[in-house]
């Protein structure tokens, strides 16, 4: 069975996640990326324009809490009263809840102060990892998880893939340019979430993998 495939790559995954949280932690403990966060912000912040900006802002809002709220609210609502995927509505919950609870409890642990160079909004709170990329590589991430197994088409996953991994990098990319997070907020916000992420991944194909197993050994019985 593929099961036992996919929990390697889980666990791949969130073990690749994890050093590279742990890396961009370091160097940003030692003041060791300063340099490539100002270039990058620099860079992105030249493109500066009114309607770039509210494009920005669209995107900046579409990863912040009320977004998810309704997100969650929807798919959930999917999932246990159309679907009835129980299993898969769990998967989807402790994903979403948990990872503003463990970007709080990164960010109280690190105590990063925001950047100051040219802010275009104003925000509060601490920097790293940022909220905003750890929930949409959590939400977009679970959300094509969770949907590419219920597509048979080839342009129907590359479709979602794309739509994915465009608001995943957007929504970054906005809070970046809208001057309230370091680059490397977002690398470390992408990098913890998908920590998460697959970790949660794996917990769900391991109980699958049981699952399985065991109705495999009923039938045999039977």
């Amino acid at each position: 069975m593929k099961l036992t495939g996919h929990l390697f790559s889980a666990f791949l995954i969130s073990l690749l996640s994890l050093i590279g949280f742990s890396y961009i932690a370091m160097l940003i403990n030692g003041q060791k990326i300063v340099r490539f966060d100002q270039s990058v912000i620099s860079f992105i912040q030249g493109f500066e324009s009114p309607m770039l900006t509210q494009i920005m802002k669209f995107f900046t809002y579409i990863g912040s809490f009320p977004s998810v709220l309704v997100i969650f609210l929807i798919v959930s609502f999917f999932l246990y009263f159309v679907l009835k995927h129980r299993a898969e509505l769990i998967l989807f919950g402790t994903v979403v809840i948990g990872t503003p609870i463990i970007n709080q409890i990164l960010k109280q642990f690190f105590h990063r102060a925001r950047p100051d160079l040219h802010r275009l909004i104003e925000i509060g709170g601490y920097s790293f990892p940022s909220g905003h990329a750890m929930n949409a590589f959590a939400v977009y991430g679970i959300l094509a998880f969770l949907l590419w197994r219920h597509l048979n088409t080839r342009l129907g996953r590359i479709t979602l893939i794309m739509i994915s991994s465009i608001s995943i990098l957007m929504i970054g990319t906005s809070r970046i340019y809208l001057g309230v997070h370091y680059p490397s907020d977002i690398i470390g916000g992408y990098l913890a979430s998908g920590f998460w992420l697959a970790i949660s991944i794996w917990f769900f194909q391991r109980y699958r993998e049981k699952r399985y197993a065991r109705n495999s050994f009923s039938e045999s019985k039977g």
